[in-house]
Parts: structure tokens; C-alpha cells; sequence
């Protein structure tokens, strides 16, 4: 696909060199164990850019991944398609790893956060080339521009050729005629950015997004590197996370399970109203439909699962002693309905309620 749809055989072809980008973003992924491990777990979204805009790569990142896979066949960006040309090295910055803490509503609407890095940044001073005000850069004299050096050798098997990365210019195909003071000649230098970080709905504990081009300043005017964020999910005071599931412990007392009753129940988007039946046994599961978690990447929303749970008094005195044990020796614990019937439930609520 890379070669079918290179710039150069393809000039002024905007299909093709978006053909030629959707290949580089899936050899960058497949290439990668561990973002091929993201994607099969969590599709585009787990390896693409957390505000949805893809990979961001440019062209000389494209061209950096394929000169891995064809030895150098490519030149760089408008240059000519020879299997006999060299490209020279491009310094790529490093990535950056943050890591951002949030609540089950933030990840329930998604959220737009800010976030201040210390990091790597072009130096101001040269603008990031290295070279001192005024001087500028010199082929490299050792690979003549190349970034490569390529060594013959005589063997009792004949010539052997190696090409290794130029040692004089450490592979960029040239040389700094004066550095700058303020960063030592690499282009870079501390400081930092704010940085703003669009995180979707759905996303879980652990989960990484990549925004590209936000790590570390390449030196010398390279390519910055990505920053990686962690996501870790703060624990919610009265809902438990179980996938897109939302799980809440529901206690009532005895006489409300017998007679049914309403409560109020905890959701991301503030209180629910539920109705408990008559007769409602402890352990009984209660679905509020979407009232859960969005899914990631597609539609829909997980449901808010209600578990009932029967509460048992853990001291009685001897009056309420004395209505359990009128109540244990009725048939099946129930009283017959009757004149009394009531006014003894309405006892054990104000007892037990």
C-alpha cells in the first residue's frame, strides 16, 4: 500500500496520500505489541488522540516508520523515489506520561481537562535549531549529507558492505557550525505547557489515550514526541463501577419489604424515585434502564443495578422480642389478614422503620 500510494508517484493525489497516511497509523499500530494490544481491547479510541483526531502524524513521521521497513528506500518528503538514496535520521522527542484522576460523572459526560507539564520545549532562543544567532548548519563532511556510512569490507567470501548511522553527525547529515549557549545546541530546554485534553465518555480505570505531538520537543527541530494519559478512576461514595454497570446496595427494613414502600436511590444524574413491591425478598435485583455508564466509541448506556437487601436488627428489647415471636409462630411468619393486620405492621415500622 506504502509504495502503491507514495507522494512522489502519486504527485498533487490528495486520495492517495491519505491512503498513504491510513497505511503508515496501521504499521505504526500493528508494529507496536502494545498498542496492537490497546486496539483490540479498545478499538481506534484506545491508540488514536483523545480529542478524535486521529494519529496527527506528519509527514516525516510517516516516512520515519517505513524507512524501518524498506532500509531507507524512501527519500524524505518531496524527494525521489530511489532504492539507492539515503534520508537522514529525523530526532523524534519522547513521550510523556501524565496521569489524570476522574470522578464516575466526568467519565459518565466526558470532560475537557487542563493540565500544566514540565517538559521539554523548543529553545526560544535559536528556535529550536541548535546553532548560535547568526551561523547555520554544514553538510555533514563524514556521510556528505546522508546520515549513513557505508563500510567495505574484503572477507574470504568476497566484499561485504555495512551501512551503519554516521558517527560525526549522529545520522542528520549535518553539523552545527556554532551551538547556541542558551541550550547547548540541542534545540530543547525545561519548561512547560499547559496542556488541554479532551477525554470522551466511557472510558475506564487504567485506560490510555495518546495526544500526539504533545510529549517532549525533538531536538534540533525534530518531531515532538506524544503525551500518554493514564486514566484512574476516583471511587464513587455510593455507586460501584462493574463495566458500563452501575451497582447500588439498597437496606430497608423488614415491615417495608412486607408492605412495599419508596425510596430514593443515588444516579449520575441525581436522584431516582423506585417503587419496592409487597412482599419484596432481601437479594432482589432492581434494573433502572440507561442509567449507567455510556459505552465507548457507540451508542447506548449500561443500567443501574438496585440489589435489595433486607436489613435484620442486631439487638431487640423485650417488646419487639415478644411481636417476632407472635410473628414466627404465624403460618409461613405472615399474620392472617384480619382486624389486626395493620395496626401490627404499622408496630413494626415504628420499631424496626
Amino acid at each position: 500500500m506504502a509504495l502503491k500510494y507514495h507522494p512522489d508517484k502519486n504527485p498533487g493525489d490528495r486520495e492517495a496520500e491519505e491512503k498513504f497516511k491510513e497505511s503508515a497509523e496501521a504499521y505504526e499500530v500493528l508494529s507496536d505489541p502494545q498498542k496492537r494490544q490497546r486496539y483490540d481491547q479498545f478499538g481506534h479510541a484506545g491508540v488514536g488522540g483523545a480529542s478524535g483526531g486521529g494519529f496527527g502524524m506528519s509527514m516525516d513521521d510517516i516516512f520515519t516508520n517505513f524507512g524501518d521497513i524498506f532500509g531507507g528506500a524512501f527519500g524524505g518528503f518531496g524527494g525521489g523515489f530511489s532504492h539507492g538514496s539515503r534520508r537522514r535520521r529525523v530526532n523524534r522527542g519522547t513521550n510523556l506520561r501524565v496521569k489524570v484522576k476522574l470522578t464516575l460523572e466526568e467519565i459518565a459526560n466526558g470532560v475537557e481537562k487542563k493540565i500544566k507539564v514540565h517538559k521539554y520545549v523548543k529553545c526560544s532562543e535559536c528556535s529550536g535549531t541548535g546553532a548560535k544567532k547568526g551561523s547555520s548548519y554544514n553538510t555533514c563532511h563524514t556521510c556528505h549529507g546522508t546520515g549513513q556510512v557505508t563500510r567495505i569490507t574484503n572477507t574470504f567470501l568476497g566484499q561485504m558492505q555495512t551501512t551503519s548511522t554516521c558517527p560525526t553527525c549522529g545520522g542528520e547529515g549535518r553539523t552545527i557550525e556554532a551551538r547556541c549557549p542558551a541550550c547547548g545546541g540541542d534545540g530543547i530546554v525545561r519548561g512547560e505547557e499547559v496542556i488541554t485534553i479532551n477525554i470522551p465518555a466511557g472510558v475506564a480505570d487504567g485506560m490510555q489515550l495518546s495526544v500526539s505531538g504533545k510529549g517532549n520537543a525533538g531536538p534540533r527541530g525534530g518531531i515532538n514526541g506524544d503525551l500518554i494519559v493514564l486514566i484512574e478512576e476516583i471511587e464513587h461514595d455510593s455507586l460501584m463501577r462493574d463495566g458500563n454497570n452501575l451497582i447500588y446496595d439498597a437496606y430497608i427494613s423488614f415491615p417495608d419489604a412486607a408492605m412495599g414502600c419508596s425510596i430514593d436511590v443515588p444516579t449520575l444524574q441525581g436522584k431516582a424515585r423506585i417503587r419496592i413491591e409487597p412482599g419484596t425478598q432481601s437479594g432482589k435485583v432492581l434494573r433502572l434502564k440507561g442509567k449507567g455508564i455510556p459505552h465507548l466509541e457507540s451508542y447506548g448506556r449500561g443500567d443501574l443495578l438496585v440489589n435489595i437487601n433486607v436489613w435484620t436488627p442486631q439487638s431487640l428489647t423485650k417488646e419487639e422480642r415478644a411481636i417476632l415471636e407472635e410473628l414466627a409462630h404465624a403460618p409461613n411468619f405472615i399474620p392472617k389478614p384480619g382486624k389486626n393486620h395493620k395496626t401490627f405492621f404499622s408496630r413494626m415500622k415504628e420499631m424496626f422503620g
